[in-house]
């Protein structure tokens, strides 16, 4: 079976079971929304309960946490509902353009009040494609106290067709709230182990297998890392 959007989630094969489910049973809800002739402000229509509206990805660094949510927005976002990574949806996910997608990246060191109670609103509005608003927070343990709350009452009382992903390095409360975590539901990922990622390596990017491990154990889990010092001879002398 084709790994789709989740073909970088590199030894992560729990979490991507977990999401894979998620974003089918979210597709469910976007058939039965559609059947029943509801917009984006009623009643979605019932699911599996695989999915729900705010999620939290944890894991150290090189995990892949933005990864993993970036991968889960694509899917929910995919006209076959399946996270296929060919379709118009997937795309636009993944290159960051969808129209009901939306990344929060700070730009400073934290991420403002202001900036969040403008997304949550914007958020709450029908998706333009007919699924799904998606909020991506890639550094939630950035947002302010202001902000944690803006979002807090978002993931209380959410609308029917918004998510939020949040990504963080862990679920201690300097990271993130306890409140927060405990209206979401978590994905922990692990840092992969070096022969998945030199087999990745070697599979994908055609990188002879001795340099493929040892990028892989010289990046210490990290893909994207490992792939820069696979490809790029003056990285690896550095």
């Amino acid at each position: 079976m084709s790994l789709g959007v989740f073909a970088e989630l590199v030894g992560q094969d729990e979490a991507v079971e977990t999401l894979r489910r998620a974003a089918a049973d979210a597709a469910g809800i976007v058939r039965a929304a559609h059947e029943d002739g509801a917009d984006g402000n009623g009643a979605a229509g019932p699911g599996t309960g695989a999915m729900t509206h705010a999620w939290i990805f944890t894991g150290p660094p090189g995990s892949g946490r933005t990864v993993a949510a970036r991968a889960f927005a694509a899917a929910l976002e995919c006209v076959h509902g399946t996270g296929c990574g060919d379709c118009t949806g997937c795309h636009t996910t993944l290159a960051g353009t969808h129209a009901d997608v939306r990344f929060v990246v700070p730009e400073g060191l934290s991420i403002g009040v202001g900036e969040m109670r403008a997304l949550v609103l914007r958020a709450a509005s029908t998706p333009a494609g007919g699924r799904w608003q998606v909020v991506v927070v890639t550094d939630a343990d950035r947002l302010t106290e202001a902000a944690g709350n803006a979002l807090l009452k978002a993931v209380e009382e959410p609308p029917p067709r918004t998510v939020f992903l949040l990504c963080t390095p862990s679920t201690h409360p300097d990271d993130i709230s306890v409140t927060i975590r405990s209206r979401c539901r978590l994905v922990p990922l692990r840092q992969p182990p070096a022969e998945a990622v030199a087999a990745v390596l070697g599979a994908r990017d055609g990188i002879d297998a001795e340099v493929a491990r040892w990028a892989a154990a010289a990046a210490q889990g990290d893909v994207g890392r490992a792939r820069l010092l696979a490809r790029d001879p003056e990285a690896r002398k550095r």
